[in-house]
């Protein structure tokens, strides 16, 4: 049986759908795909407000997507001590930081030569509908 591979779009809407439920905080995508040497072809990057929240934030799309897409990752660091965590689903890495540990390795300074996408949340989309 030849396992089916997830287009990385469909990935990268679920991952952000499921960091968008638990309320994670500044949220944005890294497009690498333009990118010489690139290792993958998206970052998405989010905070969370403290351990539990990363780790709730972690949680989340972990389990949304291998329960939707049946995909799972590829691996996951970070998740013991809960201020960076990195999930690795090979073509989209994802990196949920408490906000000082974000600021401190300012990810998206570092690859500011990508399209970087900032992401808003379902909250602020729900009143601006309204």
């Amino acid at each position: 049986m030849v396992r089916e591979v997830v287009n990385s779009e469909i990935l990268l809407d679920n991952i952000i759908n499921s960091i968008q439920e638990v309320k994670a905080d500044d949220v944005c995508t890294i497009d690498l795909r333009n990118i010489d040497n690139n290792f993958c072809s998206y970052f998405v990057i989010c905070n969370g407000t403290s351990n539990v929240h990363v780790n709730s934030i972690v949680g989340s799309i972990q389990k949304k997507i291998s329960k939707k897409l049946r995909e799972k990752p590829f691996n996951t660091e970070g998740e013991s001590n809960g201020e960076w965590v990195l999930i690795d689903y090979v073509d989209i890495i994802v990196h949920v930081f408490q906000k000082k540990m974000r600021d401190y390795y300012n990810l998206e300074e570092l690859w500011g030569d990508a399209s970087i996408k900032k992401i808003s949340s379902k909250i602020n989309n729900e009143k601006i509908k309204k």
